[in-house]
């Protein structure tokens, strides 16, 4: 009888157990999918590519004025890490950088941002976007760094990254890489491209982009895909980018920048207007002078066209380096009829020429040319007394149509580029290559005591591409 009552009083209490246990996995459950919805918006299908957590991403470093002895950094969170910090060491053999005398740590500025793309029907986002500039640094020197809330929980720290400040040997060589419009299908397609450029040259010294870096400017989701395509090289290389007409927002006329722009990148505050502050501003990397005008507001405005114009003069006339280049989004020279910015030439062309600015580097036609304003030098392989060297080249699947012009050296369609230019005390050596890494276009260009350069044109690898040669009409 005993027996029988035990077993009875046993079989209850594990039932009991049994059915609070699946009562408290139910609970859990729900509580788990509830705090996933809410926090990741599991059912959106790019919600890793939109929605922040409390661990830092969209990771990006950018080049100051001050670039031998400074670098700023961007990043994102959730908004639940209102307060956030930059650890900063030079870089050891091993872990001993850990130790807390070499460490420096940085407050970063943190704004809470609300975005909503109603335009591509994308949910509402809400971020904290953090940004520092890490400053009274050594040139010449390895560093690592990693970005996060200060506290020990090591899942709201990056990882540590590293990065190298240029040298004060001036005419030391160094290297960057220029991108045409990456613009659409980043994910899919530009990533390839910037991950290519990286592995061809992982010594990189920094990154140049010349506009449409995404197609809608308010779009979470492209942002995204931006930052998710270039990924670790992002916050490793240092970038620097003129806006495009697509970082502008469309609804208002091209008038808006993109409420992204400034919270997601830190870049020189040097321009001539309030407005143009991080999209038009000149920063030195040792021997050259690199520009940024904001074509757009250009075209926007006969203020900021004036304002640009003349800060652009002053600029100029003031350059005590050997290089200068200029990057803008819209072409002094077209690639096609219909697409001309005469505006922009009219104004700028004679500061350019009067200056002998070296290189001019641009986006928005959606192929690819490089030459010069005069013919004087076409077919032949040296070209004495060489002007500016023009450039119009494209990094995305994004493709037009081009012309023959006499400014065209090279032409090409139908080709996703990037362009490794390598500057070395008097001489430059650009290498246009294609996604398999074979050389498109390519030249080198010599620089005298008296400022006369001399312009090789080299071999190239891949024959001139036309889009009629693929899609047929």
């Amino acid at each position: 009888m005993k027996k029988t009552v035990f077993v009875l009083l046993g079989l209850i209490v594990l039932t009991a157990c049994k059915t609070k246990e699946k009562e408290s996995h139910h609970h859990d459950n729900e509580h788990h999918l509830t705090h996933s919805h809410k926090s990741y918006k599991s059912d959106v299908d790019a919600h890793k590519l939109i929605y922040p957590s409390k661990a830092p991403d969209r990771i990006i470093v950018s080049l100051t004025e001050d670039a031998k002895h400074s670098f700023a950094v961007n990043w994102r969170t959730s908004q639940q890490i209102e307060t956030a910090f930059v650890e900063v060491a030079e870089e050891t053999h091993g872990p001993d950088f850990l130790l807390d005398e070499k460490k420096k740590q940085f407050t970063a500025k943190t704004e809470l941002i609300t975005v909503e793309n109603t335009r591509d029907k994308e949910p509402s986002v809400n971020a904290a976007y953090h940004s520092a500039i890490i400053n009274n640094l050594k040139p010449g020197t390895d560093y690592v760094y990693r970005v996060g809330d200060g506290s020990k929980n090591r899942d709201t720290w990056s990882e540590w990254f590293q990065i190298s400040t240029p040298s004060t040997n001036e005419n030391e060589s160094f290297s960057f890489i220029y991108f045409g419009d990456a613009q659409n299908d980043v994910k899919s397609m530009w990533s390839r491209v910037i991950r290519k450029s990286y592995k061809m040259m992982p010594e990189v010294d920094f990154m140049l982009h010349a506009g449409d870096l995404i197609n809608h400017s308010e779009s979470d989701r492209e942002w995204g895909e931006w930052f998710y395509a270039g990924s670790f090289i992002h916050a490793t290389v240092p970038s620097i980018m003129t806006p495009g007409n697509h970082e502008y927002d469309k609804s208002v006329h091209r008038t808006k920048l993109s409420a992204l722009w400034r919270p997601q990148f830190t870049l020189p505050e040097n321009g001539p207007l309030d407005e143009l502050k991080e999209t038009c501003y000149a920063l030195d990397y040792q021997n050259m002078k690199v520009i940024s005008i904001d074509a757009q507001s250009f075209n926007n405005s006969k203020h900021s066209r004036e304002a640009q114009t003349k800060w652009l003069d002053s600029v100029l006339v003031n350059n005590t380096k050997k290089w200068v280049t200029i990057t803008m989004h819209y072409p002094i020279f077209s690639t096609a009829k219909g697409r001309d910015n005469q505006a922009l030439r009219e104004n700028l062309k004679p500061l350019i020429d009067k200056y002998n600015v070296d290189l001019v580097l641009q986006g928005h036609d959606h192929t690819y040319a490089r030459g010069y304003a005069s013919n004087e030098g076409l077919g032949r392989t040296i070209v004495q007394d060489a002007g500016t060297v023009y450039a119009v080249s494209v990094s995305g699947p994004k493709m037009y149509e081009s012309q023959n012009q006499d400014w065209m050296v090279k032409r090409g369609e139908y080709v996703q580029l990037f362009q490794i230019i390598t500057v070395e005390n008097d001489r430059i050596e650009y290498n246009s290559y294609t996604t398999k890494g074979e050389v498109y276009d390519s030249f080198s260009l010599m620089k005298n005591k008296n400022g006369k350069k001399t312009l090789t044109n080299n071999k190239s690898e891949v024959q001139m591409r036309l889009k009629k040669d693929f899609v047929k009409k």
